[in-house]
């Protein structure tokens, strides 16, 4: 309660300073002339200019308030370490458990660092103090505390930039006696071309009580298979080899043995994504005779900056003799013994485009052919009748890895191609524009292979529901079957065309093994604080998906069917590090975070960080395990003015001095009878002395 004086003119200020001087003037010159009361007849001219004033006394009627203590808990990964989440919970409990005994007191408690996932780097418990006080006036601030392992990334350079004057204290959790072992990424490259081998560079730390020089084994995986092993010695570098196998995103996993005794073994491994290129795709393009469709092949692939293109079409077979001199003509020989014996195996992709055995090709180099393929190679067979006719490349020794073997007959009828039912769920086919629509939005056909699949699948189909396109997997090579010379049709627009470019470029690319392309494939994505599992596959359904988090534990996945073929599932991801998803058959992996995460840098609990910052506040840092482990907090002790908030087993916290306006009560001095009896005796008395 807090007594005033307050003043409400009932005159303008101008009048009442008028007033004042003239009563003043009069004072002085009765003063002066010594006339008899004159000190009486100033002071009832002061009680009239008082009057005038409207002077009253009010009462404040106030309410105290609280002082705002922000508790921070660090709830980050290296804190979750060890016992330390025990230890934090205890000594949070014994803070409350202290405060509870202070009601001038309100407490925030502030949970920081859990579940930012890769959308941080490090531990922030200074921005998540800032956000907790962000609507607390500075003067009601008590004071902060911490309970972490000290290992904060975004400590302030200045104590005047926490934006509070109160002290800032940090009980550590954690022991000076721990230990553990890093490996870190020094230098790694972002891409490779693929089949080149990149170096790696990692270093190996050793740090704590229990240091080892001994060496420790490293082991590399790529793509979740150990492909080499080598010993490192504690703080040195090494140059580990990475060879990029394929196209897209090749994992490299490096991790080493753990140290006996270290706090964790979770920064005994990084990971490193390179993602593979591939030189321009050399493609081996051989048209058997000139026709209408021949420069459809030849366009998409040298409109394909990925691919270099070498094309041979057969003008003069050996068997035309029509007795013009060889030295008369323009034609250049089919080095066949340099490109299908020699250099066969620098080609990515053989295309025979209406092809057929007019001995041009020894049977030899179609055995060749076959071999090309097995050992990874890739073939397609654009046919028209000259597949199903004496000379197909059937009769040969490429027959074995051909997926579809001709009846002889050839349909002669317009037809429109349409995808199968696996076709809908494979990525060449899947989503074709025109695709959709019954029956499918594009230009037809007029002629048809018939021909019996042997293996692989059939894609797309066409007259009478026969196979059009036929996908299959032979060795560690692809082979593809075109039943049909009709796509030109397509790229000349007849009756408004179709998407020959999108088909053919996906078919080639699949059969040069475009990773974004497989038919059967699992992969694992981060999007934001989320991991995202595709699963991509022709049959009907799949099974949950089994994803493992940084720290070992796992969780079951179920996905849903987004498109055809295409299976998704999604998950938080909490935390820094590797994650991986399996299918039983298969596993993908991605790393959440940058590759070298502050968070692990330094897992080792430490009074030294946070020093400084609370010391300039008045503050302390002390650990809240002693030697013996048990539990020390430090006593809470109210100080209103203080320059030190810290000492000998206890911590202080500032009482504020604010408090809010609940009511005012007010008493005008000159109203009503007793402002009238002050003024009537006033007068009374002056008159009376006047009067003797």
């Amino acid at each position: 309660m807090i007594w005033s004086l307050s003043f409400s003119p009932l005159l303008p200020v101008w009048a009442l300073g008028l007033a004042a001087a003239l009563a003043v003037v009069l004072a002085l010159v009765s003063g002066w002339m010594r006339v008899p009361g004159w000190p009486l007849r100033g002071l009832a001219m002061a009680l009239i200019v008082f009057a005038l004033l409207g002077p009253a006394v009010e009462r404040e009627d106030r309410e105290p308030l609280s002082s705002v203590v922000s508790i921070v808990v660090d709830e980050s990964q290296s804190q979750r370490l060890g016992e330390r989440t025990q230890t934090t919970q205890a000594a949070l409990a014994a803070l409350e458990s202290r405060f509870a005994g202070f009601p001038g007191y309100e407490l925030r408690v502030v949970r920081a660092g859990r579940g930012d996932g890769a959308a941080a780097d490090g531990t922030a418990l200074f921005s998540a103090l800032a956000d907790s006080l962000s609507d607390v006036p500075p003067e009601r601030i008590g004071g902060a505390v911490m309970i972490t392992d000290g290992q904060v990334h975004d400590i302030p350079e200045r104590a005047a930039d926490l934006g509070f004057d109160a002290p800032l204290h940090a009980l550590v959790t954690g022991t000076d006696k721990e230990t553990d072992r890093r490996l870190a990424i020094v230098r790694a490259p972002k891409f490779g071309l693929v089949g080149s081998q990149q170096s790696v560079t990692l270093r190996l730390q050793d740090r704590g009580a229990l240091e080892s020089g001994a060496d420790a084994r490293l082991t590399v995986r790529r793509d979740g298979d150990v492909v080499a092993t080598l010993d490192v010695t504690p703080g040195s570098t090494v140059e580990v080899p990475a060879e990029i196998t394929h196209g897209g995103q090749n994992i490299f996993e490096f991790s080493v043995d753990p140290l006996a005794g270290e706090l964790t073994e979770l920064n005994n491994r990084v990971v490193v994504t390179i993602d593979g290129i591939r030189e321009n795709l050399r493609v081996l393009l051989v048209s058997g005779s000139p026709h209408a469709g021949e420069r459809t092949w030849r366009n998409l692939l040298k409109s394909d900056a990925s691919v270099d293109l070498v094309h041979f079409t057969i003008l003069r077979p050996p068997d035309k003799q029509d007795g013009t001199p060889i030295n008369q003509l323009s034609l250049i020989a089919f080095p066949t013994r340099e490109l299908f014996s020699e250099k066969i195996d620098e080609f990515d992709l053989i295309i025979f485009d209406r092809y057929e055995r007019r001995g041009v090709l020894p049977l030899l180099y179609f055995d060749n052919i076959a071999r090309f393929v097995r050992d990874g190679g890739a073939v397609l067979v654009a046919g028209g009748p000259d597949y199903a006719e004496a000379g197909s490349l059937y009769g040969t020794p490429l027959a074995p890895v051909l997926p579809a073997a001709p009846t002889g007959r050839i349909y002669e009828e317009p037809f429109r191609a349409a995808i199968s039912e696996t076709g809908a769920r494979h990525p060449v086919t899947r989503g074709l524009p025109g695709g959709e629509a019954t029956p499918p939005d594009w230009s037809r056909w007029f002629r048809l292979v018939d021909a019996n699949v042997t293996t692989g699948q059939t894609l797309m189909t066409g007259a009478n529901d026969k196979p059009l396109l036929v996908l299959s997997r032979e060795g560690a090579g692809r082979v593809a079957v075109l039943l049909s010379d009709h796509v030109w049709l397509w790229a000349r627009g007849y009756e408004g065309g179709g998407p020959h470019v999108a088909l053919l470029r996906r078919l080639a690319h699949w059969l040069m093994k475009e990773p974004d392309l497989e038919e059967e494939a699992l992969r694992l994505a981060s999007r934001g604080g989320e991991v995202v599992a595709e699963r991509q596959t022709i049959g009907e359904t799949v099974g949950d998906l089994t994803l493992t988090l940084p720290d070992g534990t796992t969780r079951s996945l179920t996905p849903s069917e987004v498109s055809p073929g295409l299976w998704r599932a999604t998950s938080p991801a909490p935390d820094l590090g590797l994650y991986s998803v399996a299918d039983g058959d298969r596993k993908a992996l991605v790393h959440v975070g940058p590759p070298n995460p502050r968070e692990f840098a330094d897992v080792l609990s430490t009074t030294a960080l946070l020093t400084p910052v609370a010391s300039a506040t008045g503050g302390a840092v002390q650990r809240v395990l002693d030697v013996g482990g048990e539990l020390l907090v430090p006593r809470v002790v109210p100080l209103r003015r203080a320059t030190t908030f810290s000492g000998d087993g206890w911590i202080g916290f500032r009482t504020t001095d604010a408090s809010v306006l609940k009511g005012i009560d007010r008493y005008p001095l000159f109203q009503g009878l007793l402002g009238l009896a002050l003024l009537i005796g006033a007068l009374s008395m002056m008159w009376y002395r006047e009067g003797r």
